[in-house]
């Protein structure tokens, strides 16, 4: 099954143009190479809530793609509203997907518990939070990895028992 998916960076220097977006490529990579899907859409906005808010609302709605893959604004920094303004679009959290993340992460790396992403579904969509380092989004992508398609047949209403 092909997928359809939005890589949403949340990063004020890299909407200003001052940093390459090194994370959104490794979500590409691995999203092609390991999940079977397609990127149909990709934007990079600040670090702004009402701006996330908004390209995820776009993503899911009116794009329809059936995984967001955010990047960026998880951690502790005042800045740092990725998963607030996720929970303000999702409209159910699955928290044993971003447990599993830190949990995997925490385990080579203690810092990992300062990661604050979330995932949920918002409509036949999952939305998940990821670092905004490519060697984070790698480490938290690949423990998800195997029950990613589980899940999007799930929340696209294709799951059969």
């Amino acid at each position: 099954m092909l997928w359809k998916v939005a890589i949403l960076t949340a990063s004020d220097k890299g909407a200003r143009g001052e940093r390459e977006d090194t994370s959104a490529q490794v979500i590409r990579e691995l999203v092609e190479e390991e999940v079977g899907g397609e990127i149909i859409e990709y934007r990079i906005v600040p670090d702004e809530s009402d701006e996330i808010v908004a390209a995820l609302i776009e993503m899911t709605d009116y794009f329809q793609a059936d995984l967001v893959l955010t990047t960026g604004g998880t951690e502790l920094a005042n800045r740092d509203v990725t998963p607030e303004a996720t929970k303000r679009v999702i409209e159910r959290e699955v928290p044993g997907m971003a447990e599993a993340m830190r949990m995997n992460v925490m385990h080579k790396n203690r810092a990992a518990m300062l990661f604050r992403g979330i995932c949920g579904i918002r409509g036949r969509s999952l939305i998940v939070n990821l670092p905004g380092t490519p060697k984070g989004v790698h480490e938290n992508l690949a423990a998800i990895m195997d029950q990613l398609p589980e899940a999007l047949l799930m929340v696209t209403g294709q799951y059969r028992q």
